[in-house]
């Protein structure tokens, strides 16, 4: 067996630690891997070629990035915060959980990439709640607002993850089908994504009071450091 294409792993890993271009560190292992299986530089080039033509729809979500740092540019982060600082009775709690029930809802129904880390995270979810932790008792320190943030990006994860599965044509569930049908057992989609729901809704739930205690104690904390600084002053 020929091991010197692994020289491609070694090559990622010590890419990643120097925190080179990641682009460059994955093309240029792909390069060595494929010198070291003897592959000639026409055959790397063309595999390529037809790579990324059959993976052309990816370059979609790198679009994005450039729409959003313009929306940015545009006062997009302080329209959120304003727009936040209006409603007088929402809550660090009631604005996770609600994006959270949205962004699950739209991965049962496969509109997996309507939102996400880049698209809605960073430019709105995090700043609005942001300002809706502050309202209670002031802003947050930074140690707490990388933890809102955070758990801002858990909040996605959770809805997209636990809700995907509930998708009938998503990749996981056709896989099982076809696991257990090399075994002799037949599923349908159908079956296997209601039997994901169960799951789903406990991750719902599980993570929505994981975000009421976060709020709780994050009020607790603020309402502390408030407290402080009047009787410092």
């Amino acid at each position: 067996m020929n091991y010197w294409p692994l020289l491609g792993v070694a090559w990622v890993v010590v890419g990643f630690v120097l925190r080179a271009n990641p682009v460059i560190v994955v093309v240029s292992a792909g390069l060595v891997s494929g010198l070291a299986a003897g592959k000639s530089i026409g055959e790397l080039l063309a595999l390529l070629g037809e790579s990324f033509v059959s993976n052309r729809a990816l370059l979609m979500f790198a679009m994005t990035l450039p729409t959003i740092g313009l929306l940015e540019r545009a006062g997009l982060r302080e329209h959120a915060l304003r727009w936040i600082a209006r409603w007088r009775g929402l809550t660090l709690a009631r604005l996770l959980t609600g994006y959270l029930a949205v962004r699950q809802g739209l991965s049962m129904l496969g509109l997996i990439d309507i939102a996400g880390h880049a698209q809605t995270v960073r430019p709105l979810l995090a700043p609005m709640a942001e300002s809706a932790a502050s309202k209670p008792h002031g802003p947050v320190s930074r140690d707490d607002a990388q933890k809102v943030r955070a758990l801002s990006a858990a909040t996605d994860n959770v809805g997209r993850f636990f809700g995907e599965d509930v998708f009938l044509a998503f990749g996981a569930v056709l896989l099982i089908q076809g696991f257990y049908a090399q075994h002799g057992i037949a599923l349908e989609p159908l079956q296997i994504a209601l039997w994901a729901l169960p799951t789903a809704i406990a991750a719902f739930v599980i993570h929505a009071i994981r975000i009421v205690f976060f709020q709780r104690a994050l009020d607790r904390r603020t309402a502390a450091a408030a407290e402080y600084s009047d009787a410092v002053d």
